[in-house]
């Protein structure tokens, strides 16, 4: 991933006489900007070689970059597009007014079609995949495309309204924001225009939270439940919370970090796949409203689950996937999930009460799963958090001769990287799919299905 453009600086130049270890933030480069990489930011090079990973470019545009990170002697260096020489057909005006340079970090491709964005992210995971696992898009099954989520396919300069989980920061004026990227500056803001319409009608940007260092919200797809998470600073005490609609309020205690009731239910009811889903606490929950179903499919569509199939559905959470496969397995079959987050396994085996053959255990999946005694299953199902299950957890789960395997990842390297760990376990991809369930941001979530690699002999 190299761009061997000219590049010139401008602006603050570094000169002669610093030296290695000086900083470089404020100093400007016109640079030609090379392909996307994994973060939401291009690759250019200075006249000198040195890298820069450039936000609030496009892959063919010439840009003035400010670095914003780095110093002489680094082997790459951030920086932000301040100014757009030569454009991409791709570039649009970002829609929301806190996108650019400097401001909120939470949306990384506002100034790109959303086509474009799909296309981007589709480079990325080609790239990862070919980096890590030594893949083309063929060789995984897949056919290069990113899908947008249904009613998310807008025309450029149009946003969709999708996150139902956003988690406000508060400056020390008690003022409403978001955390500017790669800092805990604080953004004012008076909208988030990501924010689902059940978050929006809260009202939460409206008021001031004094003595608040966070305040989160959160809107169930499904049902009308709303919740908000307080965080307060050091100290601070809770205020009366009277906002647009009726919410449920959590508290973040100061001492142990836990999430505790103030009034409400302490749980949303989240609903997919036929099913509704208590989620407590704030626990993990897909925060587009579409997501749980589209995985559930894609998963469900890989595994193509039997009567009497032995499954395991591992990092469970509440249970969604081992819900899915407990309705669609018989008498004879049987589900065991692993989750570490306490609060999720006593949402999951609530949530599973009334499917006998689903059995959820509490701790971490590589200390749980080979204290089960299992040396064998026909399905597996795995939605590890962003840094993947890695080589020790995929070696024991190629092990255990599943027919198929469905890796859910929202992280393309590590999914790419544990891909190569499967191929040595003696599988292969037999398919994968991508889907745009985190428009505007660089995030991607990925479907792989894997089978042992005789099978496609």
């Amino acid at each position: 991933m190299q761009n061997e453009s000219n590049s010139s600086r401008t602006g603050e130049q570094p000169t002669g006489e610093q030296q290695a270890g000086e900083s470089l933030i404020g100093t400007e480069y016109e640079v030609e900007v090379g392909p996307v990489a994994h973060g939401g930011h291009c690759i250019a090079r200075t006249a000198e070689g040195q890298v820069l990973f450039v936000r609030h470019t496009l892959p063919g545009e010439k840009v003035v970059a400010r670095v914003t990170e780095g110093e002489v002697g680094s082997r790459f260096l951030r920086a932000d597009a301040v100014t757009v020489v030569e454009a991409s057909k791709d570039r649009v005006e970002a829609p929301c007014p806190y996108a650019g340079p400097g401001k909120c970090g939470g949306c990384d491709w506002q100034h790109a079609k959303p086509g474009a964005q799909r296309r981007l992210k589709g480079e990325v995971i080609a790239e990862q995949l070919m980096r890590l696992a030594g893949l083309t898009p063929d060789e995984a099954g897949w056919d290069g495309t990113v899908m947008p989520a249904e009613g998310d396919k807008l025309p450029p300069g149009e946003v969709p309204a999708w996150r139902t989980r956003v988690q406000y920061a508060i400056d020390e004026d008690g003022r409403v924001g978001l955390r500017k990227h790669r800092s805990h500056d604080v953004e004012v803001i008076d909208e988030c225009l990501i924010a689902a319409p059940g978050v929006s009608e809260l009202g939460i940007e409206k008021q001031d939270w004094p003595q608040m260092a966070a305040v989160e919200a959160i809107s169930a797809t499904g049902s009308h439940d709303r919740q908000v998470i307080l965080t307060p600073r050091a100290g601070g005490r809770l205020p009366l919370v009277e906002l647009d609609k009726p919410v449920s309020v959590l508290r973040v205690e100061e001492k142990d970090g836990g999430v505790h009731r103030v009034h409400g239910r302490a749980f949303v009811r989240e609903r997919a796949d036929d099913r509704t889903y208590r989620v407590g606490s704030g626990g993990f929950w897909q925060v587009h409203p579409q997501a749980a179903d589209t995985l559930v499919r894609a998963v469900m569509q890989g595994l193509l689950p039997r009567k009497t199939d032995m499954a395991l559905d591992l990092y469970c959470g509440v249970g969604l996937f081992a819900g899915a496969i407990g309705q669609r397995i018989g008498e004879k079959g049987a589900v065991l999930g692993i989750e570490s987050g306490k609060r999720a396994v006593e949402d999951a085996r609530h949530n599973l009460k009334d499917l006998d053959r689903v059995r959820i255990e509490h701790g971490k999946v590589d200390q749980v799963l080979p204290r089960t005694g299992i040396t064998q299953c026909d399905l597996i199902v795995l939605d590890p958090p962003r840094a993947g299950a890695g080589k020790a957890t995929v070696k024991h789960l190629a092990s255990l001769g599943a027919r198929r395997i469905a890796y859910v990842a929202c992280d393309p390297a590590a999914l790419a990287r544990d891909i190569a760990y499967f191929r040595e376990g003696g599988y292969r991809v037999r398919t994968l799919r991508a889907f745009d369930l985190f428009p505007m941001t660089h995030h991607v979530e990925c479907v792989a299905i894997l089978e042992p690699a005789d099978k496609g002999a």
